[in-house]
């Protein structure tokens, strides 16, 4: 029945990869409906106030709701797959079977990891590139008919748009892309050349430059200055809308390349927003990995029969898994907020477990 030449997938492989593909989808579809069922049932009531369309509210909404929740939840379903599907295997008798035709344990491990690989791939494209398009288009119907959009609080902001400008505005509108009691200082090293101020900036997104009321520029060239004066002009100022808005970076619609654009900027600001930026980039990249520590530890603990059967290693499962993602979480509120570095945060929980696996292994059945 089990083919033993050399090929790198057999017939067997294919089966189990199906099996453990299929669940992980089943599974996913399942709670997604029940998800969105109670979800629809929280907020009917603001989309009926705001007049929601009913098509805006499945393709705008929930269609794009659905990869960010595969995403967020895919760890735990993926090893619910895999403890159930190994545990189905364990129970009737196959595991033993294919390990006394000569098949060795790390040789059964093959397929457990192509499909773990495979999904976390997935997880891979959806984490950097499809989940922060499509929360583009979710974030504007959010704000449309269900969420009131952010309005900026802050006030005497002070932002570097670049290594030799600062600029300031004492109060920062939003909604109206407006600034007031602007200033911008222009350096050469340790010296102030120019100084631009105005009583209020406004951004004109058509010309994509900033138009100053009642501004003045004043250049200082050495022992020489000058000072020019007007009601109105328009000039780029290096800097956009958003770099007013600290602290309010919407990370979920940022794909790889403008994380890492942002994190630039905002090492350039000097704000604290760059431990976050960086927690979110190293979590997106690394995250694939918790797919394969996961499928080790869970074929480890369900290819061995147990009284509790099916449901006891479901138990112990959905324990660890829902353990490793809790200290996932932890480690990055430490790194958010203390001093522990943003890329530790993210694999010391992938590394500590990836050891617990190494420990089932070398216990699992031969």
């Amino acid at each position: 029945m089990i083919n033993k030449n050399n090929k790198f997938l057999t017939t067997l492989d294919y089966y189990i990869i199906k099996k453990i593909i299929a669940t992980f989808f089943v599974a996913i579809a399942l709670i997604i409906l029940i998800v969105i069922i109670f979800d629809l049932g929280e907020k009917i009531d603001d989309f009926i106030d705001h007049k929601a369309p009913l098509k805006a509210i499945i393709f705008d909404y929930y269609c794009n709701f659905i990869p960010s929740f595969v995403n967020l939840f895919g760890h735990l379903f993926f090893f619910i797959a895999i403890v159930f599907v190994t545990s189905r295997l364990t129970a009737r008798s196959e595991i033993i079977s294919i390990l006394c035709s000569g098949i060795s344990f790390k040789r059964l491990l093959r397929p457990y990891l192509i499909s773990a690989i495979f999904i976390g791939l997935i997880n891979l494209y959806f984490s950097n590139y499809l989940i922060p398009y499509v929360n583009i288009g979710k974030s504007k119907f959010e704000q449309q008919y269900y969420r009131n959009p952010y309005n900026n609080q802050l006030y005497n902001i002070h932002i570097q748009s670049s290594p030799n400008n600062q600029l300031y505005v004492q109060r920062y509108d939003n909604n109206t892309k407006t600034g007031y009691l602007f200033s911008w200082e222009v350096f050469k090293g340790n010296n102030v050349i120019k100084k631009i101020t105005a009583e209020t900036i406004t951004y004109d997104s058509l010309s994509n430059q900033w138009e100053l009321v009642n501004y003045s520029v004043r250049t200082i060239d050495k022992d020489k200055e000058s000072l020019e004066r007007g009601v109105n002009t328009k000039m780029d100022i290096h800097a956009m809308p958003n770099d007013f808005n600290l602290n309010v970076i919407n990370m979920d619609i940022l794909n790889f390349n403008q994380l890492n654009q942002a994190i630039a900027r905002e090492e350039l600001k000097g704000t604290n927003m760059v431990s976050t930026l960086l927690v979110e980039k190293y979590q997106r990249l690394f995250n694939p990995l918790a797919y394969i520590v996961l499928t080790i530890i869970g074929l480890s603990l369900s290819c061995k029969k147990t009284r509790g059967g099916t449901g006891f290693n479901l138990a112990i499962g959905i324990g660890l898994a829902f353990s490793l993602i809790l200290m996932m979480k932890v480690s990055q509120v430490f790194a958010i907020n203390s001093n522990l570095a943003p890329c530790l945060a993210i694999l010391i929980p992938i590394m500590l477990y990836a050891l617990i696996a190494i420990y089932l292994l070398k216990r699992a059945p031969k």
